[in-house]
Formats: structure tokens, C-alpha cells, sequence
């Protein structure tokens, strides 16, 4: 079966999505055949899917008319909506209401309980505070949150950093310049941000300070409006660091602190500051805290199982 949706008042890309993103999500969850030529959409398959394609494609268009914008949540929403109404069972591994970001190897979703928490606080915050141990997806979904908000142009930059202090070194004793300083600091960073984004993509925002990736010292005066906002490794920032981080929020920014409070670098777990704006900033409206557990481990099988072998052997002791 085939079935034509013309476009005529809607800019295309506005209603595909960047790269047409948009499309993809749909192409992810029913299997049909979506041709897009000037103004006119093709759509070809079972006539079931056929039929929910085109319906959800017109809520898309009335979507987009009512709110001015259309984000690839709306589109997971409604992909959900009118799977459930039609009664379809989905098959693919991808939940509709929960693909964060569609990067070049596929939609990136949360995979754990703990996760799906995490998401919705990212949606209903400015702030949000996520812990937990290593493997959990807290650097990697907080990155994939700030790449998607950069495509969908709801931030014009993101800025990534780190308090360089793992492993007791001194930058000043390390050799090189600063770049070659810190890198090896933000590898995480880095091979998250080269999963999603194509290696030239990648390149010339990193050359164009579009994703700025910098230690955290760095951050101090600057005020970041319109931005996306990322402390990784935030049990080892300092309590008056972490306040100097917070406070660089601009009009229309947002920011994700990750970090791991049982991986505590500094002398004393007492000046963390990540350990203090627990206790702080607990109940202030617009900033949520999540915390990720054994549970919530999506790397090899085995990791979750050394976590909780520490735990087990050294519960009063950083690991």
C-alpha cells in the first residue's frame, strides 16, 4: 500500500528533523518505506503501518503548527501514542518515548530502570546531579543529551569539563602543552562525543569552540548563556569549584554533573564538593538528583559483578 502526505506549508526540515532525524526515529519503530521528494512524502508497506506512518506524520505537522518547533521527544511521544491506539505491539529494541539521540550508530536510549530515571530528570530539569558507579551511562547519556540539544538547536554550545586531578598528578609536571596536557583526562569524553558524531562533524566543532572540552579551573569568571553545561568527574571538584561551576549558568543553559562519590581523589572526602550539594541543593525546584547503582550497569557483564565484590569487601572504604 501507498500512501502521499503533502508538506506544502511546513518547511521540510523542520518537520524531518537535522539529517532527518525525525524520519529515522519512525523508520526505528515501523517498518515502512519513507520516500521524501520537494514537498511530498511516499510512504510504502503493510497497510497497518502505512496507516499509523501517515497518521503520525499528520500529528507531527499539527504538532509543529501549535508549538512552532518539534523536538525528537514530541516525535517519540507520538510514535508511542499512535502505536498504542492502533494496539500494535512494537518489535524493535528501541523504546518510542525514549531515544535521547539518534547519533550515526543508531538511537541512543536509556537501557536500565535507574537510566530511564535519569532521562525524565534531564527532560524536567535545568540542573540535574547524576551518581553512581563506573559503567552506568552517566558521562555517556549526559553527552548524548547535550549532542542531541546542540542538533535540535535548543543550545548553541556545549561545554565539557573535568577537575584534572585523577590519579594525584600535577598538570604542571606533565609534559606538552595544555591540550596534551588534559586529554588524556577527557578520553571518556572524547570517545563518547566520537560515537555520536562523525569524525569531521566532530572535528570543526571542536575547532570552532562549538564543543569545548576544558578543565575545570577554566571555568572560573565566564558566565555560558544558551549553553550546554557537562562536570564529569565531579566527586573530585573541590566544594568552592563546584559552586563556581553551578554559578556559571546562563539565561537559557542547562547542565549534568556526573560523578562517583566511592572514587573520591581529593585528600579528604569532606571537601568534595559534590559530596556538600547533596546536602544543599537537595529540595531547590528545578534541579533533580538520581543516583545509579550495581543494577544500572551497561558495560561488560563482569563489571557489575567486580562492583558489587568491592562493595562486599570494602563497604566502609573508598574503592
Amino acid at each position: 500500500m501507498e500512501k502521499i502526505l503533502e508538506i506544502k506549508t511546513i518547511e521540510p526540515a523542520t518537520l524531518l528533523g537535522v539529517g532527518d532525524a525525525h524520519l529515522k526515529l519512525i523508520q526505528e519503530a515501523l517498518p515502512a518505506i519513507l520516500v521524501v521528494r520537494g514537498d511530498v512524502i511516499k510512504i510504502s508497506g503493510e497497510k497497518t503501518i502505512v496507516e499509523q506512518v501517515h497518521e503520525i506524520l499528520h500529528e507531527m505537522m499539527t504538532t509543529l503548527g501549535s508549538k512552532g518547533n518539534l523536538s525528537s521527544w514530541d516525535v517519540q511521544k507520538l510514535i508511542t501514542l499512535v502505536q498504542s491506539t492502533n494496539g500494535y505491539e512494537e518489535t524493535t529494541l528501541i523504546p518510542p518515548n525514549r531515544v535521547i539521540h539518534y547519533g550515526q550508530k543508531g538511537a541512543i536510549v536509556p537501557k536500565t530502570t535507574g537510566q530511564d530515571r535519569y532521562a525524565d530528570l534531564v527532560v524536567k530539569n535545568d540542573i540535574v546531579f547524576a551518581m553512581g558507579p563506573a559503567g552506568t551511562g552517566k558521562t555517556f547519556l549526559a553527552i548524548a543529551f547535550a549532542v542531541a540539544a546542540l542538533d535540535r538547536h535548543e543550545a548553541d554550545r556545549i561545554v565539557l569539563c573535568r577537575p584534572a586531578v585523577e590519579a594525584g598528578e600535577s598538570l604542571g609536571f606533565l609534559p606538552g602543552d595544555l591540550k596534551e596536557k588534559v586529554d588524556p583526562y577527557f578520553a571518556p569524553i572524547y570517545d563518547a562525543l566520537n560515537y555520536m558524531l562523525p569524525q569531521n562533524k566532530l572535528k570543526k566543532l571542536l575547532e570552532n569552540k562549538t564543543i569545548e572540552v576544558a578543565p575545570l579551573a577554566y571555568m572560573r569568571g565566564r558566565t555560558l548563556d544558551n549553553a550546554f553545561m557537562i562536570l564529569d568527574e565531579a566527586q573530585n571538584a573541590a566544594i568552592m569549584q563546584m559552586k563556581m561551576f553551578l554559578t556559571r549558568l546562563g539565561n537559557g543553559s542547562r547542565a549534568i554533573v556526573t560523578g562517583d562519590i566511592t572514587q573520591i581523589d581529593l585528600q579528604r572526602q569532606t571537601d568534595s564538593g559534590l559530596v556538600q550539594v547533596v546536602k544543599i541543593l537537595q529540595n531547590v525546584d528545578g534541579i533533580g538528583f538520581v543516583t545509579l547503582d550495581d543494577a544500572d550497569v551497561v558495560r561488560h557483564p563482569l563489571v557489575r559483578k567486580i562492583i558489587l565484590a568491592y562493595d562486599s569487601h570494602e563497604p566502609n572504604k573508598k574503592k
